[in-house]
């Protein structure tokens, strides 16, 4: 897994290297060697500096650059500079490197950008840090923009000018083809907006250790521990059975109930049972033809709740999945609360569950014996927390991580990377592509989290090759990152705009198969 530090962390651990002996200035050039070693360099290259340490960044590079052959220019939108930046600047002055300064910024750029700008093959953006928050000064959205419209390739240092390092929300934001972060990736370097601002983004790694706990963005090898391989000396009990209750006449869903069972049995799961109104089970049944159909009461197309019923469904599940299509209904209201006081494996909600579980007081939900993982995006999370969709936009980690902590359950909020927490531990998935925005993914990722679980529920037997992991914050973030991995590769096939969700399903023993070679 690799570090992701909040801004803060990133400010203490850096403060903590500084006074530990290692100098500002030193840390200054080992960034602009991180950039310089990482980004390809077409010239000339001009290189847009602001007047903070993050334009002392840009400084050092010039004269990496310079030393390099490489022909660039210093573009000073202030004639201000931090103590280290100032010692920079003075070098560059000192190598005759060319400086140009940028006054009125606003009105040059924003009237003459042409001359300012689109004389560069590179432009290296060190305007504004991670430390930035809030609006953009309107001198700097002139410059901005004149990045943005040059065609140069453009490298931002540490963060994109103008985006918020904890959030990735910025109102304007520098678009760049790479983005060089420095010590550690930040939050936003994933979250929200970010994707569609950088192309490419990579870390270099100057020597800061975190002070606090890091956030955790997952990789490949850490998912591939959770599968090991299948010996013949096994059976389908050794992988778990899993239960999905969703469905109504409404929203009967039979595609998205086989998406959900489909998903499940593709990604490991011994035997999925799929329990129904009985009113729909004839729809359902063609679509699922490895799974178990599990018919029950019916009431006028919804779900009815009978007790005994859903005592015989879960005996000896280890994960259960509730909600898709499954109506808000006094039916389905009291399966829920049933399997809150009562099972005690692993319970999925996701869909109309969620909007069940908001109606709930949160004491009912603390008290309870499953364990519980939730699975919202953000306007279902607004429904559960009774936040504005803007607030959370705004600090989604510490949302999670509080709502997470108070309810004692795993929380993962979907977005354009996945954050997954139990309250304390905050894992990140970036995989996934715009094309999972279509009907069916949300259910794809819970059939992935409930065939995980059940695969990992129980510690394996002497005979068994799997690997347990016990962290459910890391398998629910494993499970995100399969269904993300198996997105992305159907996005290459069909592309983003026409690719379904049972594209997603068809792609996940491909990820798997890598995963585990």
């Amino acid at each position: 897994m690799i570090d992701v530090l909040s801004v803060e962390n990133m400010r203490k651990s850096d403060a903590h290297t500084i006074g530990a002996g290692t100098s500002g200035r030193e840390l200054m050039m080992r960034a602009a060697r991180g950039v310089f070693e990482n980004a390809e360099w077409k010239p000339p290259v001009g290189i847009v500096c602001g007047s903070g340490n993050n334009a002392g960044d840009g400084y050092a590079l010039a004269l990496l650059l310079n030393e390099a052959g490489i022909d660039c220019d210093v573009i000073c939108v202030y004639d201000r500079f931090s103590e280290d930046g100032r010692y920079y600047f003075d070098k560059c002055r000192e190598k005759g490197i060319n400086i140009l300064f940028l006054t009125k910024a606003e009105e040059r750029v924003t009237e003459k950008s042409g001359e300012v700008f689109t004389e560069y093959e590179t432009i290296v953006d060190c305007l504004l840090g991670t430390g930035f928050k809030g609006p953009v000064r309107s001198e700097l959205a002139g410059v901005i923009e004149g990045i943005n419209s040059s065609h140069a390739y453009v490298v931002s240092v540490d963060i994109n000018s103008g985006l918020n390092g904890d959030t990735g929300m910025a109102e304007t934001c520098v678009k760049s083809d790479l983005t060089v972060s420095v010590g550690g990736f930040k939050p936003g370097h994933f979250l929200n907006m970010a994707k569609d601002v950088m192309k490419e983004k990579i870390n270099c790694d100057i020597g800061i250790e975190p002070v606090d706990e890091p956030y955790r963005l997952v990789e490949a090898s850490d998912v591939a521990a959770v599968f090991g391989k299948r010996l013949n000396f096994s059976n389908k009990g050794t992988y778990g059975y899993v239960a999905l209750i969703g469905g109504s006449m409404m929203y009967s869903g039979a595609i998205r109930l086989a998406y959900l069972a489909n998903a499940a049995m593709r990604s490991g799961a011994g035997v999925v049972k799929v329990a129904i109104p009985s009113s729909i089970s004839h729809d359902v049944i063609p679509h699922i033809l490895e799974s178990t159909i599990f018919p029950l009461s019916d009431e006028e197309g919804a779900v009815g709740y009978v007790p005994s019923e859903i005592d015989e469904l879960t005996k000896n599940v280890r994960t259960v999945a509730f909600g898709m299509g499954i109506g808000t209904g006094d039916g389905a209201a009291g399966i829920l609360d049933h399997l809150l006081k009562t099972y005690t494996g692993t319970l999925i909600v996701d869909a109309d569950g969620l909007t069940l579980l908001s109606r709930m007081d949160r004491e009912q939900i603390r008290d309870r014996s499953c364990n519980l993982v939730l699975t919202p995006h953000i306007k279902e999370f607004s429904r559960l927390t009774g936040s504005d969709i803007p607030d959370i936009q705004k600090d989604p980690i510490g949302y999670s991580r509080s709502y997470a902590k108070e309810i004692g359950a795993v929380v993962l909020l979907k977005g354009p990377s996945t954050i997954v927490t139990d309250g304390d531990k905050v894992y990140i998935t970036d995989r996934g592509c715009p094309g999972m925005a279509t009907a069916g993914s949300g259910d794809v990722l819970s059939g992935i989290i409930a065939s995980l679980f059940s695969i990992t529920e129980e510690a394996p037997t002497s005979t068994s090759s799997m690997s347990p992991c016990h962290d459910r914050c890391a398998i629910t973030t494993f499970s995100a990152y399969i269904n993300g991995a198996a997105g992305e590769l159907a996005s290459i096939e069909y592309g983003d705009i026409s690719m379904i969700a049972s594209d997603t399903i068809a792609a996940i023993p491909k990820v798997i198969k890598e995963l585990n070679t």
